[in-house]
């Protein structure tokens, strides 16, 4: 596969990703969250279970137990990001959700230090309070106009970056993201479901009267999109592929703006410039001054000769 198509395809996730959030929010009129969570992720996990089984037939090995146990921790934070971030979108807009749901890209290097002791990048000491200050302007320079829906996306993002971390793991052991994916979620939407029968005594009708929704997050969002990016990020770099991917949360203003009427307040625009320039910085930066320090080195020292 050439690369402009692999960019392509990462382009089309994340657009996809993006525009999602529209649907999350307005499939909360007819439905709770942990129902539309479920239906969601069973029924793009029963679409992508075809591929995610016939690649995991040509596959040399299978997983361990120990691996299986890995998918099921890596299914239980996927759950509580998609239900933070479900809960949260009730109340906060879809602009200010796909830009605070970005926050898992500055989160994962964070998780990284405390959990595993991976110092990040020192620019990330950087990143980290530029995009405070997005988030502060982003909703209209006040902590008054914070809401709990805010909060909620905020804690959402913090599981997607563990789910992150762990999906990156286990795919590189198991070398089968798609079948760990699929498998995440189905026990996702299953575990989603059953909360669901619990607390929200979901009915027919109102996910019929949402069944919209629920066909584009779970084909669309959720099977097509996720194989997308693993199809694509094979042959793009990873840098490369974490700075398409972070643009979902411009796909969102943009939807957002088109079918919910969204509208950011002046200053909210420099905080959504700010929170994008910190993703940004924190995956682009890196690994553009690892190969300028490289080709210095390649050089060797520079000596003068008298003249």
């Amino acid at each position: 596969m050439s690369r402009p198509l692999a960019i392509l395809l990462l382009l089309i996730c994340t657009s996809l990703w993006g525009f999602a959030f529209v649907v999350q929010k307005s499939a909360m009129e007819t439905m709770g969250p942990l129902t539309f969570m479920g239906v969601r992720y069973l029924l793009g996990g029963i679409v992508i279970l075809p591929v995610a089984l016939a690649m995991a037939r040509r596959a040399p090995q299978r997983l361990t137990r120990r691996q299986w146990w890995f998918v099921g921790g890596m299914s239980l934070a996927l759950m509580l990001g998609s239900w933070l971030q479900q809960v949260g979108l009730i109340t906060t807009t879809v602009t200010n959700g796909g830009f605070l749901t970005s926050l898992y890209v500055l989160f994962v290097p964070l998780i990284g230090l405390v959990a595993f002791r991976a110092w990040p990048h020192p620019i990330v000491w950087l990143g980290v309070p530029l995009a405070l200050v997005g988030i502060y302007y982003l909703n209209g320079g006040g902590l008054d106009r914070l809401n709990s829906g805010d909060a909620l996306v905020v804690g959402g993002a913090v599981f997607w970056a563990i789910q992150v971390i762990m999906l990156g793991f286990i795919a590189r052991t198991t070398g089968q993201p798609i079948l760990v994916s699929c498998v995440s979620f189905l026990l996702a939407g299953g575990a989603a479901l059953i909360l669901a029968l619990l607390w929200e005594a979901p009915t027919i009708t109102g996910i019929m009267g949402g069944w919209e929704e629920i066909a584009y997050a779970g084909i669309f969002s959720t099977a097509i999109a996720f194989t997308l990016q693993a199809v694509g990020q094979q042959h793009v770099p990873s840098a490369n592929a974490a700075i398409i991917l972070s643009s979902e949360s411009l796909f969102a203003a943009i939807g957002g703006a088109i079918f919910m009427g969204d509208r950011l307040p002046a200053v909210g625009y420099a905080g959504a410039t700010l929170l994008f320039a910190a993703i940004v910085m924190v995956e682009a930066l890196p690994p553009m001054l690892a190969r300028r320090g490289n080709r210095l080195s390649e050089r060797g020292p520079v000596t003068e000769t008298p003249g």
